[in-house]
């Protein structure tokens, strides 16, 4: 029953990532819910991660993710300038923007306003969690290893592992 709920808030989530603002109304947000193996390939690929490069932040954020029930993810896919040469992305215009090669292990360049986008798609997405008394973290590192897996198609993804114990799996956890 509780992973039925759970769901239902993570569809509930899918539905405010997508409709929340978007610069120039277009949508370029990438939304999945894993469960079950898929949700836990992803935590195993965080602690696959933290054992190789010896970070505590991926192990201990990819036990949440195997500890929790469901994991949304939320992405920006690739996208061209939106046309105001603002030179936020370090470009001197949309136009050289679009030229650009990918780079970095987050694909890009990334269009500022297309960031702000996924940024209010995600914080959308966990106010609907909180509103429904659902137990989360917003996990870049998730979404670094949904990348590696290739189970999204975004240059830029976050994670949102969804939990609801008896007591908060995110509360507790160990500095890094």
């Amino acid at each position: 029953m509780t992973e039925d709920a759970l769901l239902t808030v993570a569809k509930l989530m899918e539905l405010a990532a997508r409709t929340a603002p978007k610069a120039a109304g277009k949508d370029f947000i990438e939304i999945r819910v894993l469960l079950g193996g898929e949700k836990d390939s992803v935590g195993k690929e965080m602690l696959r991660i933290g054992e190789k490069n010896n970070s505590a932040g991926f192990l201990r954020d990819g036990q949440n993710v195997l500890d929790a029930q469901v994991l949304v993810l939320i992405g920006i896919l690739k996208h061209p300038g939106i046309g105001t040469d603002c030179r936020a992305c370090g470009y001197q215009s949309c136009k050289e923007f679009n030229r650009a090669e990918a780079n970095g292990i987050f694909r890009g360049p990334n269009c500022v306003h297309r960031i702000a986008d996924l940024g209010i798609a995600v914080g959308s997405a966990v106010k609907t969690a909180s509103l429904h008394d659902v137990d989360n973290r917003i996990m870049y590192r998730a979404g670094n290893a949904t990348r590696s897996l290739g189970l999204m198609k975004s240059n830029v993804v976050y994670g949102i592992p969804l939990s609801a114990t008896g007591k908060n799996i995110f509360f507790d956890r160990k500095p890094i």
